[in-house]
Parts: C-alpha cells; sequence; structure tokens
C-alpha cells in the first residue's frame, strides 16, 4: 500500500491523495490554509496548531490524526495534541490556550 498524502478542499476538510509532488506543491503554496490558530499566551509562551497533510497515527485505529497543536513556553511546553478534523483542532487549540493561561495563573474568559 502507497503511503497516503493530505491537502485540505475549500472547507477545509481533509483530502487523501497519493501524489507526493501534488502534496508537495500544495504544501509550498498554502502556508496561510495551513495554519488553524496561533496564540501568544506571553512573550514567552506560544501555543500553535497546524494541518500536518500526513496520517500522524502510529498505533491503533481510528481517523488519520491530521492536524496539531503544540505548547511552546511555561509548564507545558512541548506538550503535544493531535485531531482527525479542522473542527476538532480549532476546539482543541481552544482548550489547550485555557489550561495555558490557567496554568501560568492568567485570567480565563470563557
Amino acid at each position: 500500500m502507497k503511503l497516503l498524502f493530505y491537502i485540505l478542499d475549500a472547507k477545509n476538510h481533509p483530502v487523501a491523495i497519493r501524489d507526493a509532488m501534488q502534496w508537495a506543491q500544495w504544501f509550498e503554496n498554502s502556508d496561510n490554509q495551513r495554519n488553524v490558530d496561533y496564540t501568544q499566551v506571553t512573550s514567552q509562551i506560544i501555543v500553535s496548531t497546524v494541518f500536518l497533510g500526513l496520517d500522524h497515527r502510529y498505533f491503533g485505529a481510528g481517523p488519520p490524526l491530521l492536524f496539531e497543536t503544540m505548547v511552546f513556553g511555561a509548564a507545558l511546553d512541548g506538550m503535544i495534541y493531535r485531531y482527525s478534523s479542522w473542527d476538532d483542532a480549532q476546539s482543541g487549540h481552544d482548550t489547550i490556550v485555557r489550561r495555558v493561561r490557567e496554568s501560568i495563573g492568567q485570567k480565563v474568559t470563557r
């Protein structure tokens, strides 16, 4: 079985493709489309959520994990969370930003 690559359609839904060149060209020209969200919590803490384009589900069954939230800085530095859809990634990003803010005692608005 050949490796599947993923790109996003106009509605940010992942689409599986097999052509590595098509995938590479899409990635080269889609910087803004791949960024789900980016939050600068403080000058030292960032939460970033992006579309990965490759399935990061290495073990077990389930839908492909194609989106990733990562924390840079503070007590949660290096924490990674992965998702299967844009909507889940956006929701996950918001949840992680709240957790980071709470962990540093920053006021959280709900």
